[in-house]
């Protein structure tokens, strides 16, 4: 084991697939490096991490509040980690440029993760400079998809290093096999979606219910829909069903802890996202061979699909091409069902231990 320390920072937590990757990341490292901290504004989560030292604010009231302002508390507990006695070194998952502007006053190395494509970042002409300069300094830039990676080189001039999200195959199949309780998603007559996003913007749940209606009105289709989330548009996707009439074919479930019993009772994942990273929400349906209908937004679904190869892609934000996929895909199951074959025989890239390895490594480098 080695006598190093390091910190993961990651002020604001929700509980989607990036956290997902802390966890198995954090995790991981603290079977190899003696001290690994990790500091955030929430406790909801502490139980997720294993030998790894949680420092939270010591009041709870922090965690009340907006983004921004958790980020200001946990920076002033990371600098109050970094002038500890043992240097450590940073991973930031959150907060990036904050982090490396910090990291580099007080003479610290730091490797960052950037979650999701940069296309869904801020068109602010002085905020891309500063993220620009920023980067630059950063000791290692880590990112998840390819496509993520040409991106980040574009629009920052910055060299990154694309690891994929350690996939653990093994438990998604075990917690597959639990019972759902709930009726609503047991009719075998009707075609089952599912969708499993955070309810934000980002997650253009709008076009997918606006799809669903399409399916409805026009094409009369036999389906259900099932919605597996939070976040601050619940109330918005609320709406649109209720004015809609679409209560008898999609409901909203809060999130989750495990998703995966649900993903095995669908007969199709839709993802709607205008822009993502790697979303492991299609790596888990591959994995339990469900059929992928994604939007072909950066970053992420045309690298997991294989250019459609392993599913179907729908342009982003309509709505119509959504629906013509759902009809082609219900219409065409058996010979589909080449492509749900080939993109779990193409999982090999996100295999588990493969991955964590290459992450250790870009650590190792470091200390």
């Amino acid at each position: 084991m080695i006598d190093n320390k390091i910190i993961f920072f990651m002020p604001h937590m929700v509980g989607g697939g990036v956290e997902k990757n802390l966890y198995i990341i954090a995790n991981d490292f603290a079977k190899k490096i003696k001290h690994v901290h990790f500091i955030t504004s929430k406790k909801t989560f502490n139980s997720n991490f294993k030998n790894v030292k949680i420092i939270n604010p010591k009041s709870t009231i922090w965690s009340h509040f907006g983004v921004r302002f958790n980020y200001v508390v946990c920076l002033f507990i990371l600098i109050r980690e970094i002038l500890s006695k043992k240097k450590p070194l940073v991973f930031a998952f959150q907060a990036n440029v904050y982090c490396i502007i910090l990291c580099k006053i007080l003479n610290v190395k730091i490797v960052t993760r950037s979650n999701s494509s940069p296309s869904g970042w801020t068109q602010n002409n002085l905020k891309n400079y500063i993220f620009k300069k920023a980067f630059k300094k950063a000791d290692k830039i880590i990112v998840n998809s390819l496509e993520f990676k040409k991106q980040f080189k574009k629009r920052f001039n910055v060299k990154t290093e694309c690891i994929y999200n350690p996939l653990n195959k093994k438990e998604i199949l075990r917690k597959s096999k639990n019972k759902i309780n709930l009726n609503f998603f047991k009719d075998k007559k009707k075609l089952k979606i599912l969708n499993i996003g955070r309810f934000t913007d980002q997650k253009d749940h709008l076009t997918l219910l606006k799809s669903m209606k399409i399916l409805k009105n026009k094409y009369k289709l036999n389906f259900i829909l099932l919605i597996i989330g939070r976040g601050q548009n619940k109330s918005k996707i609320q709406n649109f069903i209720n004015k809609n009439n679409l209560n008898l074919n999609v409901k909203v479930i809060g999130f989750k802890k495990n998703p995966y019993k649900y993903t095995s009772c669908c007969d199709l994942f839709v993802l709607s996202s205008i822009f993502e990273g790697l979303p492991n929400v299609l790596l888990e349906a591959i994995t339990l061979k469900k059929f992928v209908i994604s939007s072909n937004c950066p970053t992420g679904p045309n690298e997991i699909l294989n250019n459609g190869k392993g599913g179907l892609l729908f342009k982003t934000g309509s709505s119509n091409d959504l629906a013509k996929k759902i009809i082609f895909y219900h219409n065409n199951k058996k010979k589909l069902k080449k492509k749900i074959d080939f993109a779990y025989n193409n999982l090999d890239r996100f295999d588990f231990n493969t991955n964590l390895k290459k992450y250790f490594e870009v650590i190792a480098d470091l200390f």
